[in-house]
């Protein structure tokens, strides 16, 4: 839906509407229509690639050249399908980011700088076509950090997206590798928001390959271990301006923090300052709630604070989640778990201070 008029799109997107409704979703996924297909292009077919579907079947299809990688439903692609769902789950607004295949850290850079390129500019395009619903971030090359400075400078810069959406891992480097150290820099500088993903559908993190370890155990760790290298190897205190929000209640990460913590202490990786300062490290970064029990959640508020937990639903992969996600968040107060203004926060007020969306007007 390239170029769609926001009087064709069903449902509010002035300020007014957005400030009046309900929920903010940051972690959402988008693959507009018309992104260049490079498989049919270079012969490679790693490259992704959407056919979307006609008014007819609905259904659309993410390629890999000619395997089909995923079914998907009209939403990722359609604004009038994404909207038509969101105000039936009283959702307001989403930041969307690319679908995860899209991260191609394999590739040539010259070939992923074009194509990471492309893609942002039809993200930004189905943002300005929303009406301010939609806040959108992009990709960039991260196998070549110079160039993927100069693509998240163009994408925050020109193309008025909010950040970037990056793997857990790029290639062969953790995230405090120093060679992602000038685009840290210029992410901090910019303001960019700087969404971290698990990889490859968590494969090749854990010992056990294939379902349910891939998604129950192998993404949550993933993220784990992202998260570990932002706290524990510096590079949140080499950033102090950096903002990270990192997906699926930053996986295991919340847990395994006091092991990690006192694991650092003993082995000398840490002083006792050190050890004191890390519960504020952790505190900088901010999560989605997309952690599936009300239990987790509170453990997420405790980690990180509630004005730094925020409604996530990975919309449109996970079915029933838009209403789902609200709905755990509201049994957590119910249950006690959280406190009532901290099921407010995480189910949009942080997200709109995140975002600098209008406040929720009063009931």
């Amino acid at each position: 839906m390239l170029g769609v008029s926001t009087d064709e799109l069903s449902q509010p997107a002035s300020p007014a509407s957005v400030r009046a409704a309900g929920a903010v979703d940051v972690h959402a996924h988008i693959f507009p229509a018309g992104v260049p297909d490079l498989a049919a292009e270079t012969g490679d077919e790693r490259w992704p690639s959407l056919e979307a579907g006609d008014a007819g079947s609905g259904e659309g299809r993410i390629m890999c050249g000619p395997r089909v990688f995923r079914v998907v439903r009209p939403s990722l692609w359609d604004l009038r399908a994404r909207f038509a769902e969101l105000d039936g789950a009283g959702i307001a607004a989403q930041l969307v980011s690319p679908v995860p295949v899209t991260m191609t850290y394999w590739a040539d850079a010259d070939l992923a700088a074009r194509y990471q390129r492309q893609l942002n500019d039809a993200i930004a395009r189905e943002v300005s076509a929303s009406g301010g619903r939609l806040a959108g971030l992009g990709g960039v090359p991260l196998q070549d950090p110079g160039r993927a400075v100069a693509e998240l400078e163009r994408a925050v810069g020109q193309l008025g997206l909010r950040g970037v959406q990056i793997g857990s891992r790029i290639g062969d480097m953790d995230l405090a590798d120093p060679r992602l150290d000038t685009f840290f820099a210029a992410a901090a500088a910019c303001g960019a928001i700087v969404f971290v993903h698990p990889i490859d559908g968590g494969g090749g993190t854990i010992r056990r390959t294939g379902q349910p370890f891939d998604f129950g155990l192998g993404m949550p760790t993933d993220t784990a271990i992202a998260a570990t290298a932002l706290v524990f190897e510096g590079v949140l205190a080499r950033h102090s301006g950096l903002r990270v929000l990192l997906a699926h209640g930053c996986g295991t990460f919340p847990i395994a923090f006091p092991r990690l913590a006192m694991g650092a202490l003993l082995t000398g990786h840490i002083d006792e300052a050190g050890f004191a300062a890390l519960p504020d490290a952790v505190r900088r970064l901010w999560v989605d709630a997309l952690v599936f029990d009300p239990a987790n959640l509170a453990l997420l508020v405790e980690r990180f604070g509630a004005e730094h937990v925020l409604l996530g639903t990975d919309d449109p992969f996970v079915p029933g989640q838009l209403r789902e996600a609200q709905e755990m968040v509201r049994k957590a107060a119910d249950k006690g778990l959280i406190s009532e203004p901290q099921a407010e926060a995480i189910l949009g007020a942080s997200a709109r201070a995140l975002l600098d969306l209008p406040a929720r007007a009063a009931d």
